[in-house]
């Protein structure tokens, strides 16, 4: 028995020798990326080269090989190409991850190691690697033959072998320890062809990462083949992996051939959707019914439009969404999608005083009036007379003339020249004031307030989406706010002028400007408190003073601030 095992343990290494010896000939002869000139090891180095005891965590290391450099030559359109949809598979995840091929459904094939424990009534304790014929050779028990044998299949089929010799008091264990590595090629459309390391198990999109990824102008993303001896053996299609997460994974062997074919039709898709896109299709996908799954619409598309050739020439077609589903496609064909429906409603906001819902779907021919006459209130409380609306065109034409108000200030002061030193320091003192001024006045945000309500009659105006209509609450008071030493809301009082409300509420400050007070109306109107009589549910508003002896900055700034004060209701201290 001990000198059959020596005989075994003989054998073992030196079928170990030729496994090292099959690994350095694959590195020798252009293995991985990079074809290159290594000499084998010495024979003395190749037997140190492999443990003579089990290790289970020894596995196939990878750092030994050189592999297609992560994203290192990877073509990137220009900003604002349209890339091909599938583009952005090749943007980073593959190429970094490398299996190890350890998984049930492996094949095993000729050099991959197996892992060999039997106890009980016989010791064995090697590993075992596979030889030409497919066998392993099993001390004491002879060759037995795994080659084709699925990963979870190996141990029983070892297990079997060996219980024919010793039927009773034997348990054995099997493990593959490390797979064949491959090496391929990726040739085709790809951005770097070449030859590429990997293992069996590696996915079809591992080795095309490797390569740089699918060339975006010329490759397909559609036809993908592996071929092994001139044969296809499998073909993948990548939109069933981005689509579905189907991918067709055939275990790989040295020497196949990754082929990336040429772009079929395709089909530019711009407009209202989710990501612009090159799509590939295939002859019989042609319609527009299939570019419809593939595209992302955002929800509002109504409208499509078709451009490209046709025999009689360039054409152009406006088309519904559902007339496109029937539409046959061509190459070369843009295709816009439009949001272009018009709604027949319009959607009007209620706040304030009144019974019911705050929302309402309105035809869009609806006016105030109308609409006002069905919306219940409590007369006792509400000031029907001083509804007033606000208006997203309006509050975009405030913005819009505040903002011309700013460019004039800052081009009329800010660029003029100074003659003495003295005057220069005024002019720098002048910008600053001006720029924080700017800078604070640009933070408010107008209200849109349309004055719908004058003298106690409405005006019958269209309405528009989006508006919101205010019904206020009668009021039995007062406000008094800007630059008073005490803002406050006081009951209203017949026969009190606005100078008294205003020494009720501490007197100006010392940043007022006297001759600037304003009255806001309940129905959203500004006046000068010079010419109106003072009314519950008004607001009285103190505007500040220009800090500048320059009269005539002074009276830009105090228009531009009257303008804040009508579309805000807000007074900008300064």
């Amino acid at each position: 028995m001990e000198k059959c095992a020596e005989k075994v343990s003989a054998s073992g290494k030196s079928l170990r020798l030729w496994w090292v010896a099959a690994l350095l000939g694959y590195a020798s002869s252009g293995f991985a990326l990079g074809i290159s000139a290594g000499g084998n090891l010495p024979g003395d180095k190749q037997a140190e080269s492999l443990p003579e005891t089990v290790d289970e965590q020894q596995r196939t290391d990878w750092r030994t090989g050189s592999y297609g450099v992560i994203n290192g030559n990877k073509v990137v359109p220009d900003d604002g190409e349209i890339r091909p949809f599938g583009a952005h598979l090749f943007n980073g995840g593959f190429s970094g991850v490398r299996a190890d091929g350890l998984n049930p459904d492996y094949r095993l094939v000729p050099g991959d190691q197996v892992t060999l424990r039997i106890w009980g009534a016989v010791e064995i304790e090697r590993i075992l690697p596979i030889d030409a014929q497919g066998n392993i050779f099993v001390p004491s028990i002879g060759p037995v033959k795994v080659q084709g044998l699925s990963n979870q299949e190996l141990n029983g089929r070892v297990r079997a072998a060996v219980q024919k010799v010793y039927p009773e008091n034997v348990h054995v264990y099997t493990n593959l320890q490390g797979v064949q590595p491959v090496a391929l090629f990726v040739t085709g459309y790809v951005n770097n062809p070449g030859r590429y390391a990997g293992t069996p198990d590696n996915s079809l999109l591992y080795f095309i990462a490797q390569a740089g990824g699918i060339d975006d102008l010329l490759g397909s993303y559609r036809h993908i083949r592996v071929l092994r001896n001139g044969k296809s053996i499998a073909r993948a299609d990548l939109y069933d992996f981005i689509s579905e997460g189907k991918l067709v994974r055939p275990q790989l062997r040295d020497g196949d051939t990754i082929m990336v074919e040429k772009r079929g039709p395709d089909v530019i898709v711009t407009g209202d959707v989710e990501r612009a896109y090159r799509f590939e299709l295939t002859p019989s996908e042609m319609t527009g019914a299939v570019l419809l799954e593939l595209a992302r619409l955002k929800p509002d598309v109504s409208h499509v439009l078709l451009r490209g050739n046709r025999e009689t020439g360039p054409v152009s077609y406006y088309l519904s969404v559902e007339e496109f589903q029937q539409q046959r496609l061509q190459h070369g064909d843009e295709v816009l999608f439009s949001a272009d429906q018009r709604d027949e409603s319009i959607v009007v906001q209620l706040e304030g005083s009144f019974y019911g819902p705050s929302r309402f779907a309105l035809p869009r021919d609806v006016h105030l009036r109308e609409f006002l006459d069905s919306i219940p209130v409590p007369p006792e409380l509400t000031a029907i007379e001083n509804v007033s609306m606000r208006r997203v065109s309006v509050a975009e034409r405030q913005k819009q003339a505040l903002r011309e108000s700013f460019r004039r200030l800052q081009a009329t002061y800010l660029g003029v020249s100074s003659e003495t030193p003295d005057e220069a320091k005024i002019r720098i003192q002048e910008a600053e004031l001006i720029n924080q001024f700017v800078a604070r006045a640009e933070r408010v945000v107008p209200n849109g307030r349309l004055v719908v309500a004058v003298n106690d009659q409405i005006s019958d105006i269209r309405l528009q989406d989006g508006d919101v209509i205010t019904l206020p609450e009668k009021s039995d008071s007062i406000l008094i706010s800007g630059e008073v030493l005490v803002p406050q809301s006081v009951v209203y009082k017949a026969d009190t002028s606005a100078l008294e409300y205003i020494e009720g509420a501490g007197g100006f400050t010392e940043h007022a400007n006297p001759d600037q007070v304003l009255v806001v109306r309940q129905n959203g109107e500004v006046r000068n408190v010079k010419d109106v009589v003072l009314r519950s549910g008004d607001e009285i508003l103190v505007l500040p003073k220009a800090p500048t002896k320059n009269l005539q900055l002074a009276t830009s700034i105090s228009q531009i601030l009257y303008q804040i004060a009508v579309a805000t209701k807000v007074v900008l201290g300064l």
